[in-house]
Protein backbone atom coordinates (compact mmCIF):
# COMPACT_ATOMS: atom_id res chain seq x y z
CA UNK A 1 0.00 0.00 0.00
CA UNK A 2 1.52 3.36 -1.06
CA UNK A 3 1.76 6.61 0.86
CA UNK A 4 -1.49 8.58 0.96
CA UNK A 5 -1.54 12.36 0.89
CA UNK A 6 -3.54 14.37 3.41
CA UNK A 7 -6.18 15.21 0.83
CA UNK A 8 -6.55 11.55 -0.21
CA UNK A 9 -7.05 10.53 3.44
CA UNK A 10 -9.62 13.29 3.89
CA UNK A 11 -11.47 12.41 0.67
CA UNK A 12 -11.67 8.74 1.65
CA UNK A 13 -13.09 9.53 5.10
CA UNK A 14 -16.76 9.17 5.96
CA UNK A 15 -18.12 12.40 7.36
CA UNK A 16 -21.09 12.63 9.69
CA UNK A 17 -23.82 15.14 8.71
CA UNK A 18 -23.18 18.43 10.47
CA UNK A 19 -26.60 18.27 12.14
CA UNK A 20 -25.42 15.16 14.00
CA UNK A 21 -22.14 16.82 14.96
CA UNK A 22 -24.13 19.76 16.33
CA UNK A 23 -26.29 17.40 18.42
CA UNK A 24 -23.15 15.73 19.74
CA UNK A 25 -21.83 19.16 20.78
CA UNK A 26 -25.13 20.07 22.42
CA UNK A 27 -25.98 22.81 19.92
CA UNK A 28 -29.72 23.37 19.56
CA UNK A 29 -31.08 23.52 15.99
CA UNK A 30 -32.14 27.14 16.46
CA UNK A 31 -28.46 28.17 16.62
CA UNK A 32 -27.40 26.19 13.52
CA UNK A 33 -27.15 27.69 10.01
CA UNK A 34 -26.14 24.98 7.53
CA UNK A 35 -23.70 25.60 4.68
CA UNK A 36 -24.30 22.36 2.82
CA UNK A 37 -24.25 18.94 4.45
CA UNK A 38 -20.96 19.04 6.35
CA UNK A 39 -20.41 22.57 7.60
CA UNK A 40 -22.49 25.17 9.39
CA UNK A 41 -22.37 28.46 11.23
CA UNK A 42 -23.32 28.79 14.90
CA UNK A 43 -25.39 31.79 15.96
CA UNK A 44 -23.36 33.85 18.43
CA UNK A 45 -26.48 34.25 20.60
CA UNK A 46 -25.74 30.75 21.90
CA UNK A 47 -23.09 32.35 24.11
CA UNK A 48 -25.52 34.86 25.63
CA UNK A 49 -28.19 32.28 26.25
CA UNK A 50 -26.10 29.36 27.55
CA UNK A 51 -25.70 28.89 31.29
CA UNK A 52 -23.35 25.90 30.92
CA UNK A 53 -20.13 26.04 32.98
CA UNK A 54 -16.85 26.58 31.13
CA UNK A 55 -14.62 23.62 30.40
CA UNK A 56 -10.83 23.48 30.68
CA UNK A 57 -8.90 25.57 28.13
CA UNK A 58 -5.80 23.90 26.66
CA UNK A 59 -3.45 25.87 24.41
CA UNK A 60 -1.29 24.10 21.83
CA UNK A 61 1.84 25.95 20.74
CA UNK A 62 5.27 24.98 19.41
CA UNK A 63 8.94 25.65 18.98
CA UNK A 64 10.03 28.09 16.26
CA UNK A 65 9.03 26.64 12.87
CA UNK A 66 11.64 25.13 10.55
CA UNK A 67 11.54 23.59 7.06
CA UNK A 68 11.49 20.21 8.87
CA UNK A 69 7.94 20.88 10.14
CA UNK A 70 6.40 20.70 13.61
CA UNK A 71 2.74 19.67 13.16
CA UNK A 72 0.96 21.97 15.61
CA UNK A 73 -2.51 21.76 14.02
CA UNK A 74 -2.12 18.00 13.50
CA UNK A 75 -1.25 17.60 17.18
CA UNK A 76 -4.17 19.82 18.25
CA UNK A 77 -6.64 17.70 16.29
CA UNK A 78 -5.04 14.42 17.36
CA UNK A 79 -5.09 15.47 21.03
CA UNK A 80 -8.84 16.15 20.79
CA UNK A 81 -9.37 12.77 19.11
CA UNK A 82 -7.30 11.12 21.87
CA UNK A 83 -9.37 12.78 24.60
CA UNK A 84 -12.52 11.53 22.91
CA UNK A 85 -11.12 7.99 22.91
CA UNK A 86 -10.69 8.33 26.67
CA UNK A 87 -14.40 9.20 26.96
CA UNK A 88 -14.02 12.95 27.37
CA UNK A 89 -16.40 15.60 26.03
CA UNK A 90 -14.08 17.71 23.90
CA UNK A 91 -14.21 20.59 21.40
CA UNK A 92 -11.54 21.88 19.02
CA UNK A 93 -11.14 25.60 18.21
CA UNK A 94 -8.85 26.43 15.26
CA UNK A 95 -8.11 29.28 12.86
CA UNK A 96 -9.25 29.33 9.24
CA UNK A 97 -6.48 28.94 6.63
CA UNK A 98 -5.56 31.89 4.41
CA UNK A 99 -5.39 31.36 0.65
CA UNK A 100 -1.92 32.96 0.73
CA UNK A 101 -0.11 30.01 2.38
CA UNK A 102 -2.42 27.46 0.68
CA UNK A 103 -1.13 28.59 -2.73
CA UNK A 104 2.29 29.63 -1.43
CA UNK A 105 4.69 27.57 0.71
CA UNK A 106 2.64 25.65 3.28
CA UNK A 107 -0.21 24.24 1.23
CA UNK A 108 -3.32 23.20 3.17
CA UNK A 109 -3.65 23.95 6.88
CA UNK A 110 -6.33 21.65 8.28
CA UNK A 111 -4.03 19.20 10.08
CA UNK A 112 -2.46 16.16 8.48
CA UNK A 113 -2.58 12.39 8.06
CA UNK A 114 -5.26 10.86 10.26
CA UNK A 115 -5.54 13.98 12.44
CA UNK A 116 -7.42 16.45 10.26
CA UNK A 117 -10.51 18.62 10.28
CA UNK A 118 -12.85 18.01 7.36
CA UNK A 119 -14.06 18.82 4.73
CA UNK A 120 -10.45 19.91 4.27
CA UNK A 121 -10.88 21.15 0.69
CA UNK A 122 -13.69 23.50 1.73
CA UNK A 123 -11.83 24.69 4.83
CA UNK A 124 -8.74 25.50 2.77
CA UNK A 125 -10.58 27.06 -0.20
CA UNK A 126 -13.13 29.82 0.53
CA UNK A 127 -14.88 27.84 3.33
CA UNK A 128 -17.96 29.90 4.33
CA UNK A 129 -16.70 33.18 2.87
CA UNK A 130 -15.50 34.82 6.09
CA UNK A 131 -12.22 36.07 4.62
CA UNK A 132 -14.02 37.52 1.61
CA UNK A 133 -16.34 39.43 3.95
CA UNK A 134 -13.36 40.75 5.91
CA UNK A 135 -11.66 41.86 2.69
CA UNK A 136 -14.86 43.53 1.49
CA UNK A 137 -15.26 45.46 4.76
CA UNK A 138 -11.60 46.48 4.69
CA UNK A 139 -11.81 47.72 1.11
CA UNK A 140 -15.17 49.44 1.62
CA UNK A 141 -13.46 51.56 4.28
CA UNK A 142 -10.56 52.28 1.90
CA UNK A 143 -13.01 53.35 -0.81
CA UNK A 144 -14.88 55.61 1.62
CA UNK A 145 -11.64 57.32 2.67
CA UNK A 146 -10.67 58.19 -0.90
CA UNK A 147 -14.21 59.12 -1.84
CA UNK A 148 -14.38 61.49 1.13
CA UNK A 149 -11.23 63.26 -0.09
CA UNK A 150 -12.57 63.36 -3.66
CA UNK A 151 -15.90 64.85 -2.50
CA UNK A 152 -14.29 67.84 -0.81
CA UNK A 153 -12.47 66.41 2.24
CA UNK A 154 -14.61 67.94 4.99
CA UNK A 155 -12.59 66.05 7.61
CA UNK A 156 -9.34 67.64 6.35
CA UNK A 157 -7.62 64.24 5.87
CA UNK A 158 -4.00 64.53 4.77
CA UNK A 159 -3.58 61.99 1.90
CA UNK A 160 0.09 61.63 2.87
CA UNK A 161 -0.93 60.45 6.34
CA UNK A 162 -3.51 57.80 5.43
CA UNK A 163 -2.57 54.64 7.35
CA UNK A 164 -5.38 52.40 6.07
CA UNK A 165 -4.34 50.02 3.27
CA UNK A 166 -6.38 47.85 0.97
CA UNK A 167 -6.15 44.06 1.29
CA UNK A 168 -6.43 40.82 -0.64
CA UNK A 169 -6.20 37.23 0.62
CA UNK A 170 -3.25 36.24 -1.53
CA UNK A 171 0.54 36.42 -1.39
CA UNK A 172 1.29 39.18 -3.92
CA UNK A 173 4.48 41.22 -3.46
CA UNK A 174 3.56 43.33 -6.51
CA UNK A 175 0.87 45.03 -4.45
CA UNK A 176 2.98 46.00 -1.43
CA UNK A 177 3.43 49.52 -2.72
CA UNK A 178 1.26 51.06 -5.43
CA UNK A 179 0.22 54.49 -6.73
CA UNK A 180 -3.51 54.83 -7.37
CA UNK A 181 -5.99 57.51 -8.33
CA UNK A 182 -4.22 58.08 -11.67
CA UNK A 183 -5.96 59.17 -14.87
CA UNK A 184 -7.19 62.65 -14.09
CA UNK A 185 -9.51 64.32 -11.58
CA UNK A 186 -12.53 62.13 -12.41
CA UNK A 187 -10.59 59.05 -11.26
CA UNK A 188 -9.68 60.19 -7.77
CA UNK A 189 -6.73 61.85 -6.09
CA UNK A 190 -3.33 60.32 -6.92
CA UNK A 191 -1.48 59.03 -3.87
CA UNK A 192 0.87 56.32 -2.69
CA UNK A 193 -1.01 53.31 -1.37
CA UNK A 194 -0.48 49.60 -0.76
CA UNK A 195 -2.05 46.26 0.06
CA UNK A 196 -1.80 43.93 3.06
CA UNK A 197 -2.80 40.27 3.04
CA UNK A 198 -6.31 39.93 4.52
CA UNK A 199 -5.08 38.11 7.63
CA UNK A 200 -3.01 41.21 8.51
CA UNK A 201 -6.00 43.56 8.19
CA UNK A 202 -7.12 45.18 11.43
CA UNK A 203 -10.63 44.04 10.47
CA UNK A 204 -9.45 40.45 10.99
CA UNK A 205 -8.12 41.32 14.46
CA UNK A 206 -11.30 43.24 15.31
CA UNK A 207 -13.54 40.34 14.24
CA UNK A 208 -11.47 37.87 16.27
CA UNK A 209 -11.48 39.99 19.44
CA UNK A 210 -15.10 41.22 19.35
CA UNK A 211 -17.43 39.87 22.06
CA UNK A 212 -20.62 40.33 20.05
CA UNK A 213 -22.07 42.39 17.20
CA UNK A 214 -22.38 45.55 19.32
CA UNK A 215 -18.75 45.28 20.38
CA UNK A 216 -17.81 44.61 16.75
CA UNK A 217 -19.49 47.83 15.60
CA UNK A 218 -17.88 49.84 18.40
CA UNK A 219 -14.43 48.49 17.51
CA UNK A 220 -14.94 49.17 13.81
CA UNK A 221 -15.86 52.79 14.56
CA UNK A 222 -12.63 53.19 16.60
CA UNK A 223 -10.30 52.17 13.73
CA UNK A 224 -7.88 54.99 12.91
CA UNK A 225 -7.50 55.39 9.14
CA UNK A 226 -5.21 58.42 8.98
CA UNK A 227 -4.54 61.91 10.30
CA UNK A 228 -5.54 65.45 9.45
CA UNK A 229 -3.29 68.14 8.00
CA UNK A 230 -0.99 69.94 10.44
CA UNK A 231 2.14 69.34 12.46
CA UNK A 232 2.29 66.62 15.12
CA UNK A 233 0.70 68.94 17.69
CA UNK A 234 -2.13 70.10 15.41
CA UNK A 235 -3.06 66.90 13.58
CA UNK A 236 -5.74 64.59 14.94
CA UNK A 237 -6.61 61.00 14.11
CA UNK A 238 -9.48 60.26 11.73
CA UNK A 239 -11.55 57.16 12.44
CA UNK A 240 -13.93 54.91 10.54
CA UNK A 241 -16.61 56.37 12.81
CA UNK A 242 -15.80 59.86 11.52
CA UNK A 243 -16.58 58.52 8.03
CA UNK A 244 -19.80 56.84 9.25
CA UNK A 245 -18.47 53.57 7.84
CA UNK A 246 -19.01 51.23 10.81
CA UNK A 247 -22.65 50.38 10.09
CA UNK A 248 -22.06 49.22 6.50
CA UNK A 249 -18.87 47.39 7.50
CA UNK A 250 -20.73 45.59 10.27
CA UNK A 251 -23.46 44.61 7.81
CA UNK A 252 -20.82 42.94 5.65
CA UNK A 253 -19.41 41.13 8.70
CA UNK A 254 -22.56 40.05 10.54
CA UNK A 255 -22.41 36.47 9.22
CA UNK A 256 -18.61 36.28 9.30
CA UNK A 257 -18.81 36.92 13.06
CA UNK A 258 -20.61 33.58 13.50
CA UNK A 259 -18.18 30.67 14.16
CA UNK A 260 -18.01 27.75 11.72
CA UNK A 261 -18.72 24.17 12.82
CA UNK A 262 -16.99 21.20 11.17
CA UNK A 263 -15.55 17.90 12.48
CA UNK A 264 -12.34 15.92 12.81
CA UNK A 265 -11.85 12.65 10.93
CA UNK A 266 -12.99 10.95 14.15
CA UNK A 267 -16.08 13.19 14.38
CA UNK A 268 -15.00 15.44 17.24
CA UNK A 269 -16.88 18.76 16.86
CA UNK A 270 -14.48 21.47 15.66
CA UNK A 271 -15.02 25.23 15.50
CA UNK A 272 -12.87 26.88 12.82
CA UNK A 273 -13.08 30.68 12.86
CA UNK A 274 -10.86 33.67 12.12
CA UNK A 275 -7.30 33.53 10.89
CA UNK A 276 -4.80 36.27 11.81
CA UNK A 277 -1.17 35.27 11.22
CA UNK A 278 0.98 35.24 14.36
CA UNK A 279 4.07 36.80 12.76
CA UNK A 280 2.27 39.94 11.51
CA UNK A 281 -0.92 39.87 13.62
CA UNK A 282 -2.09 38.27 16.89
CA UNK A 283 -2.31 34.68 15.64
CA UNK A 284 -5.41 33.31 17.42
CA UNK A 285 -8.90 32.21 16.42
CA UNK A 286 -11.85 34.32 17.50
CA UNK A 287 -12.77 35.02 21.12
CA UNK A 288 -16.34 33.98 20.30
CA UNK A 289 -15.14 30.61 18.94
CA UNK A 290 -12.96 29.91 21.97
CA UNK A 291 -15.67 30.89 24.45
CA UNK A 292 -18.19 28.77 22.54
CA UNK A 293 -15.84 25.75 22.65
CA UNK A 294 -15.49 26.27 26.43
CA UNK A 295 -19.29 26.29 26.84
CA UNK A 296 -19.80 23.18 24.71
CA UNK A 297 -16.97 20.94 25.91
CA UNK A 298 -15.35 19.84 29.17
CA UNK A 299 -12.08 20.35 27.30
CA UNK A 300 -11.52 23.08 24.69
CA UNK A 301 -8.36 22.50 22.67
CA UNK A 302 -7.09 25.53 20.76
CA UNK A 303 -3.85 26.60 19.10
CA UNK A 304 -1.90 29.79 18.48
CA UNK A 305 0.19 30.40 15.36
CA UNK A 306 3.92 29.77 14.85
CA UNK A 307 6.24 29.42 17.86
CA UNK A 308 5.36 30.20 21.48
CA UNK A 309 7.36 33.46 21.25
CA UNK A 310 4.72 34.75 18.81
CA UNK A 311 1.36 32.96 18.90
CA UNK A 312 1.38 31.86 22.54
CA UNK A 313 2.74 35.21 23.76
CA UNK A 314 -0.05 37.06 21.94
CA UNK A 315 -2.69 34.53 22.99
CA UNK A 316 -1.70 34.98 26.62
CA UNK A 317 -0.83 38.69 26.74
CA UNK A 318 -3.46 40.02 24.31
CA UNK A 319 -6.34 37.60 23.81
CA UNK A 320 -6.55 36.18 27.34
CA UNK A 321 -6.17 39.66 28.84
CA UNK A 322 -8.95 41.14 26.65
CA UNK A 323 -11.33 38.18 26.90
CA UNK A 324 -10.74 37.20 30.53
CA UNK A 325 -9.52 33.70 29.61
CA UNK A 326 -7.23 31.52 31.73
CA UNK A 327 -5.64 28.42 30.18
CA UNK A 328 -5.45 25.31 32.35
CA UNK A 329 -2.48 23.79 30.50
CA UNK A 330 -0.19 24.31 27.52
CA UNK A 331 1.13 21.77 25.00
CA UNK A 332 4.42 22.62 23.28
CA UNK A 333 4.92 20.71 20.03
CA UNK A 334 8.36 19.79 18.71
CA UNK A 335 9.96 17.25 16.43
CA UNK A 336 13.36 15.65 16.77
CA UNK A 337 14.00 16.63 13.16
CA UNK A 338 13.27 20.31 13.79
CA UNK A 339 15.48 20.34 16.89
CA UNK A 340 18.37 18.86 14.91
CA UNK A 341 17.81 21.54 12.27
CA UNK A 342 18.10 24.14 15.04
CA UNK A 343 21.36 22.40 15.95
CA UNK A 344 22.82 23.01 12.50
CA UNK A 345 21.90 19.87 10.52
CA UNK A 346 20.89 20.52 6.86
CA UNK A 347 17.35 19.49 5.91
CA UNK A 348 18.54 16.61 3.69
CA UNK A 349 20.45 15.00 6.58
CA UNK A 350 17.78 15.08 9.28
CA UNK A 351 16.88 11.40 8.94
CA UNK A 352 20.16 10.29 10.54
CA UNK A 353 20.69 10.02 14.30
CA UNK A 354 22.73 12.98 15.55
CA UNK A 355 22.71 13.40 19.32
CA UNK A 356 25.28 16.20 19.25
CA UNK A 357 23.15 18.36 16.92
CA UNK A 358 20.01 17.49 18.89
CA UNK A 359 21.65 18.71 22.09
CA UNK A 360 22.65 21.95 20.33
CA UNK A 361 19.08 22.48 19.09
CA UNK A 362 17.30 21.60 22.33
CA UNK A 363 17.75 25.06 23.92
CA UNK A 364 15.11 26.37 21.50
CA UNK A 365 12.53 23.99 22.97
CA UNK A 366 13.73 24.46 26.53
CA UNK A 367 13.46 28.24 26.29
CA UNK A 368 9.84 28.00 25.17
CA UNK A 369 9.15 25.53 27.99
CA UNK A 370 10.80 27.82 30.53
CA UNK A 371 8.76 30.81 29.32
CA UNK A 372 5.44 28.99 29.71
CA UNK A 373 6.32 27.63 33.16
CA UNK A 374 8.25 30.51 34.67
CA UNK A 375 7.01 33.68 32.93
CA UNK A 376 3.32 32.73 32.61
CA UNK A 377 3.09 30.24 35.50
CA UNK A 378 1.26 27.58 33.49
CA UNK A 379 1.71 23.78 33.57
CA UNK A 380 2.88 22.35 30.26
CA UNK A 381 3.80 19.15 28.45
CA UNK A 382 6.09 18.68 25.46
CA UNK A 383 4.50 16.71 22.60
CA UNK A 384 7.07 15.11 20.33
CA UNK A 385 5.42 14.72 16.94
CA UNK A 386 6.84 11.33 15.96
CA UNK A 387 8.68 10.54 12.73
CA UNK A 388 9.77 6.99 11.73
CA UNK A 389 13.40 8.18 11.65
CA UNK A 390 13.43 9.22 15.34
CA UNK A 391 15.70 6.93 17.36
CA UNK A 392 15.23 5.84 20.99
CA UNK A 393 18.44 7.61 22.00
CA UNK A 394 17.17 10.89 20.50
CA UNK A 395 13.76 10.61 22.15
CA UNK A 396 15.37 9.72 25.49
CA UNK A 397 17.61 12.80 25.30
CA UNK A 398 14.64 15.12 24.72
CA UNK A 399 12.77 13.54 27.61
CA UNK A 400 15.74 13.82 29.97
CA UNK A 401 16.34 17.51 29.21
CA UNK A 402 12.66 18.39 29.66
CA UNK A 403 12.46 16.51 32.96
CA UNK A 404 15.30 18.67 34.24
CA UNK A 405 12.78 21.55 33.94
CA UNK A 406 10.04 19.50 35.61
CA UNK A 407 8.12 18.93 32.38
CA UNK A 408 6.98 15.59 31.02
CA UNK A 409 7.26 14.51 27.38
CA UNK A 410 4.56 12.60 25.48
CA UNK A 411 5.14 10.92 22.14
CA UNK A 412 2.44 11.95 19.67
CA UNK A 413 1.73 9.54 16.80
CA UNK A 414 -1.49 11.17 15.67
CA UNK A 415 -0.44 11.72 12.03
CA UNK A 416 -0.20 7.94 11.48
CA UNK A 417 -2.69 6.67 14.06
CA UNK A 418 -5.23 9.44 14.68
CA UNK A 419 -6.71 9.56 18.17
CA UNK A 420 -5.13 6.25 19.15
CA UNK A 421 -1.73 7.88 18.67
CA UNK A 422 -2.75 10.81 20.91
CA UNK A 423 -3.82 8.87 23.99
CA UNK A 424 -0.51 9.27 25.86
CA UNK A 425 -0.61 13.03 25.28
CA UNK A 426 -4.29 13.18 26.24
CA UNK A 427 -3.61 11.37 29.51
CA UNK A 428 -0.90 13.87 30.44
CA UNK A 429 -3.20 16.80 29.55
CA UNK A 430 -5.97 15.35 31.75
CA UNK A 431 -3.47 15.24 34.62
CA UNK A 432 -2.05 18.71 33.96
CA UNK A 433 -5.34 20.62 33.86
CA UNK A 434 -6.01 19.60 37.46
CA UNK A 435 -2.67 20.98 38.67
CA UNK A 436 -2.85 24.26 40.59
CA UNK A 437 -1.34 27.17 38.68
CA UNK A 438 -1.08 30.93 38.95
CA UNK A 439 -1.38 32.49 35.50
CA UNK A 440 0.18 35.91 35.00
CA UNK A 441 1.08 38.06 32.00
CA UNK A 442 4.59 38.75 30.73
CA UNK A 443 4.07 42.49 31.25
CA UNK A 444 1.58 44.89 32.78
CA UNK A 445 -0.07 47.60 30.70
CA UNK A 446 1.21 50.51 32.76
CA UNK A 447 4.47 52.11 31.65
CA UNK A 448 5.78 53.34 28.33
CA UNK A 449 5.53 51.53 25.00
CA UNK A 450 9.31 51.06 25.07
CA UNK A 451 9.13 49.54 28.56
CA UNK A 452 6.61 46.93 27.42
CA UNK A 453 8.69 46.10 24.35
CA UNK A 454 11.77 45.70 26.53
CA UNK A 455 9.92 43.26 28.79
CA UNK A 456 8.83 41.12 25.82
CA UNK A 457 12.36 41.05 24.38
CA UNK A 458 14.01 40.28 27.72
CA UNK A 459 11.48 37.85 29.21
CA UNK A 460 10.23 36.00 26.13
CA UNK A 461 13.03 36.30 23.53
CA UNK A 462 15.83 36.42 26.17
CA UNK A 463 17.57 39.29 24.39
CA UNK A 464 19.22 42.38 25.82
CA UNK A 465 16.39 44.74 24.94
CA UNK A 466 14.69 46.73 22.21
CA UNK A 467 16.10 49.45 19.97
CA UNK A 468 13.64 51.96 18.53
CA UNK A 469 14.61 53.70 15.31
CA UNK A 470 14.24 57.48 15.25
CA UNK A 471 10.94 57.04 13.40
CA UNK A 472 9.65 54.52 15.96
CA UNK A 473 10.64 56.78 18.86
CA UNK A 474 8.66 59.62 17.33
CA UNK A 475 5.66 57.33 16.77
CA UNK A 476 5.83 56.04 20.37
CA UNK A 477 5.79 59.60 21.68
CA UNK A 478 2.82 60.51 19.46
CA UNK A 479 0.84 57.38 20.41
CA UNK A 480 1.41 58.00 24.10
CA UNK A 481 0.28 61.61 23.66
CA UNK A 482 -2.92 60.36 22.00
CA UNK A 483 -3.64 58.14 25.03
CA UNK A 484 -2.61 54.76 23.61
CA UNK A 485 0.40 54.18 25.86
CA UNK A 486 -1.31 51.52 27.98
CA UNK A 487 -2.33 49.25 25.09
CA UNK A 488 -0.81 45.75 24.82
CA UNK A 489 1.85 45.21 22.15
CA UNK A 490 1.53 42.96 19.09
CA UNK A 491 5.07 42.34 17.83
CA UNK A 492 5.40 41.66 14.09
CA UNK A 493 8.55 39.54 13.89
CA UNK A 494 10.07 36.66 11.94
CA UNK A 495 8.66 33.34 13.10
CA UNK A 496 11.92 31.47 12.52
CA UNK A 497 13.93 32.92 15.39
CA UNK A 498 13.63 34.41 18.87
CA UNK A 499 15.43 37.41 17.33
CA UNK A 500 14.44 39.70 14.45
CA UNK A 501 16.94 37.85 12.21
CA UNK A 502 15.47 34.65 10.75
CA UNK A 503 18.93 33.09 10.36
CA UNK A 504 19.69 33.00 14.11
CA UNK A 505 18.37 29.59 15.11
CA UNK A 506 18.31 27.83 18.47
CA UNK A 507 18.26 30.11 21.51
CA UNK A 508 20.55 33.07 20.73
CA UNK A 509 21.87 35.39 23.44
CA UNK A 510 23.21 38.97 23.53
CA UNK A 511 21.02 40.43 20.81
CA UNK A 512 18.72 43.41 20.45
CA UNK A 513 15.44 43.65 18.55
CA UNK A 514 15.03 46.72 16.36
CA UNK A 515 11.54 48.21 16.02
CA UNK A 516 11.25 50.34 12.86
CA UNK A 517 7.56 51.21 12.95
CA UNK A 518 4.78 51.50 15.54
CA UNK A 519 1.13 51.60 14.50
CA UNK A 520 -2.00 51.76 16.61
CA UNK A 521 -4.77 49.30 15.85
CA UNK A 522 -7.33 51.21 17.90
CA UNK A 523 -10.24 48.94 16.97
CA UNK A 524 -8.33 45.82 17.97
CA UNK A 525 -6.98 47.62 21.02
CA UNK A 526 -3.25 46.97 20.57
CA UNK A 527 -0.12 48.56 19.14
CA UNK A 528 1.63 46.77 16.28
CA UNK A 529 5.44 46.91 16.43
CA UNK A 530 7.13 46.03 13.13
CA UNK A 531 10.63 44.60 13.50
CA UNK A 532 13.40 43.53 11.16
CA UNK A 533 12.32 42.84 7.58
CA UNK A 534 8.82 41.59 8.42
CA UNK A 535 6.19 42.50 5.81
CA UNK A 536 2.41 42.55 6.00
CA UNK A 537 2.11 41.31 2.41
CA UNK A 538 4.04 38.07 1.73
CA UNK A 539 5.22 36.98 -1.71
CA UNK A 540 4.93 33.64 -3.48
CA UNK A 541 7.99 31.31 -3.48
CA UNK A 542 9.90 30.23 -6.58
CA UNK A 543 7.76 27.07 -6.83
CA UNK A 544 4.31 28.01 -5.42
CA UNK A 545 2.09 25.25 -4.04
CA UNK A 546 -0.49 26.53 -6.56
CA UNK A 547 1.46 24.78 -9.33
CA UNK A 548 0.61 21.38 -7.77
CA UNK A 549 -3.10 22.01 -7.16
CA UNK A 550 -5.62 20.76 -9.72
CA UNK A 551 -9.21 19.56 -10.11
CA UNK A 552 -10.45 16.77 -12.39
CA UNK A 553 -13.62 16.51 -14.48
CA UNK A 554 -15.56 15.08 -11.52
CA UNK A 555 -14.63 18.06 -9.32
CA UNK A 556 -12.12 16.11 -7.22
CA UNK A 557 -9.27 18.35 -6.02
CA UNK A 558 -5.66 17.17 -5.80
CA UNK A 559 -2.44 18.73 -4.56
CA UNK A 560 -3.70 20.27 -1.30
CA UNK A 561 -1.07 18.19 0.55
Amino acid sequence: MGFKSDIEIAQESTMTPITEIAKKAGIDDKYLEQYGKYKAKIDYNLLKESDAPNGKLVLVTAINPTPAGEGKTTTTVGLADGLQKLGKNVMVALREPSLGPVFGVKGGAAGGGYAQVVPMEDINLHFTGDFHAIGAANNLLAAMIDNHIYQGNALNIDPRKITWRRCVDMNDRQLRNVVDGLGGKANGTPREDGYDITVASEIMAVLCLARDIDDLKKRLASIIVGYTYGNSQEQRPVTAGDLNAQGAMCALLKDALKPNLVQTLEHVPAIVHGGPFANIAHGCNSVIATKMALKLGDYAITEAGFGADLGAEKFLDIKCRMAGLTPSAVVIVATVRALKYNGGVPKDQLNHENLEALEKGLPNLLQHVGNIKNVYGLPCVVAINAFPTDTKAELDLVEAKCKELGVNVALSEVWAKGGEGGIALAQEVIRLVEEPSEFHYAYELEGSIEDKLNQIVKKIYHGNGVVLTANAKKQAKELEALGFGNCPICVAKTQYSFTDDQNKLGAPKDFEVTVRNLKISAGAGFIVALTGEIMTMPGLPKKPAAERIDVDSTGKISGLF
